[in-house]
């Protein structure tokens, strides 16, 4: 379910009863909606139906995308040869709007030794929630506007693009993001096992010349995509056995 201002959305119909007419027809639900907090919403809708099915939150406003953040961590896994603790995890571009980096931040924050280091304009840095959370559960994190500072010293360059998407008045025209681009010159900085994301798509943040680089995983990242949400499918349906020799 993807929401797309047509069909019975621009006739009138609400949200729960297009929930309940997918409801009635399909066995999983999954759902993208610019609406946050949507796709927990028609799980309460449904848990406790006659006909309970699952929905699996495949990106939700502004807000989550966890189907993103676990591709992510199994990318990081692959990359690392599973040893993803103890590593520095730099998180860069509109911190403040972007779902997929909430999900991440969250889901690596379940590994011993994490330091994040986020880096955005003053505008995108990333929101309170998120800084309490990391307050509270006493992780490491710093926040910059330097990316130079970092280049060394990161194990991972998580890159996000401009959300404007979810501008009001086109205010992301304004925000100089030019500063944080990852240009060749720095790649002789970086460390030589370093990680380079980004979940897609991209705009200038990362020049295509950048590809043929090995630190560069987000193209490997993007088949990850793939694998991870055929295995937490075939996982919600039981067919465990099914496996993926994927290499």
């Amino acid at each position: 379910m993807r929401s797309a201002g047509y069909s019975s959305e621009v006739k009138g119909e609400s949200i729960e009863d297009t929930l309940e007419t997918m409801h009635s027809y399909t066995d999983m639900i999954i759902m993208r909606h610019v609406e946050e907090n949507l796709a927990e919403k028609a799980a309460l809708m449904f848990n406790n139906s006659d006909k309970p099915i699952p929905i699996i939150n495949a990106g939700s406003g502004p807000h989550e995308h966890p189907t993103q953040a676990l591709l992510d961590v199994y990318t990081l896994c692959r990359a690392f040869k599973g040893k993803v603790k103890n590593k520095t995890i730099a998180i860069i571009g509109d911190l403040k709007r972007g779902r997929a980096v909430r999900s991440l931040v969250y889901m690596l924050s379940n590994f011993d030794g994490i330091k994040f280091v986020f880096l955005s304009p003053e505008e995108l840095k990333i929101p309170d929630d998120i800084r309490a959370y990391l307050l509270k559960e006493k992780i490491s994190f710093e926040e910059s506007d330097n990316l130079e500072k970092y280049i060394k010293k990161a194990d991972v360059f998580y890159y996000t693009r401009i959300q404007d998407e979810y501008d009001k008045q086109h205010e992301s025209k304004t925000i100089d993001y030019t500063t944080f681009y990852l240009k060749s010159a720095l790649l002789r900085q970086m460390k030589s096992d370093a990680v380079i994301l980004h979940p897609l798509p991209r705009r200038n943040e990362i020049p295509p010349e950048i590809d043929k680089d090995q630190r560069a995983w987000y193209w490997k990242q993007e088949v990850n995509g793939l694998w991870m949400r055929t295995a937490l499918i075939a996982h919600i349906f039981k067919e465990d056995g099914y496996i993926l020799n994927y290499k």
